[in-house]
């Protein structure tokens, strides 16, 4: 079984029984303690407040993180274009993905490249949530944030639907998404792996670095 449990490192823990399902059947369990929290976050972004349907454009920023790469090969999965923006040594591995267009976020504006798109889902917040709006459709696009509120003023100036999502995750959400990454063969890339009294090492690392996918603690 697998679980979404916050600021915790133990070898054994207490949960929740709504909190907890069974891990999916294709993933080791690395793969699986990686999971949840990402998984989770996409899902309910795409799926829940979205509503991404086939045909549709949208713009994940941070793509070659743990919820930006769970959320390109959800958005795929549902048939929409997805451009995403990394650095430029992540351009293959989101490609790898599924992302249609990639966008150096260094070197190119992806507010000058990208007009009229239906969704943008944003993990990265700040000035890139704000430039964000431009590429939206005016009237009908959503934007849904892990980190900024909705900015009443760009929502009125750019007609935009604004959405900050805190990630809840309970037995139905982690079931579903277990078993679409069983039905649709998902990639968790875990980028490194530490043993668990190692955790502060895992923290420094994280740090120095933007890891593809997850760090995870092995017990």
């Amino acid at each position: 079984m697998y679980s979404l449990l916050f600021g915790l490192f133990a070898e054994m823990a207490l949960a929740n029984t709504e909190s907890i399902a069974y891990k999916p059947n294709k993933l080791t369990h690395v793969e699986a303690a990686a999971l949840p929290l990402v998984g989770v976050s996409a899902w309910r972004a795409l799926m829940e407040n979205i509503g991404l349907s086939k045909g549709q454009r949208i713009l994940i920023h941070g793509g070659a993180g743990g919820i930006g790469s769970i959320a390109i090969q959800l958005a795929k999965n549902l048939g929409a274009y997805v451009a995403t923006t990394v650095s430029a040594n992540d351009n293959e591995f989101v490609q790898g993905l599924g992302a249609d267009q990639v966008i150096d976020y260094k070197s190119q504006n992806f507010e000058d490249m990208l007009h009229d798109y239906d969704a943008v889902f944003d993990t990265v917040g700040g000035e890139t949530y704000r430039r964000s709006f431009k590429v939206l459709k005016k009237g009908s696009g959503v934007i849904v944030s892990m980190l900024e509120q909705p900015n009443s003023e760009l929502m009125n100036q750019y007609g935009i639907k604004a959405i900050f999502q805190f990630t809840q995750a309970d037995r139905e959400r982690l079931t579903k998404l277990a078993q679409w990454v069983d039905q649709n063969n998902i990639m968790i890339n875990v980028e490194k792996t530490f043993l668990l009294d190692e955790a502060g090492k895992a923290l420094d690392y994280q740090k120095g670095v933007h890891p593809r996918g997850k760090v995870v603690l092995a017990v």
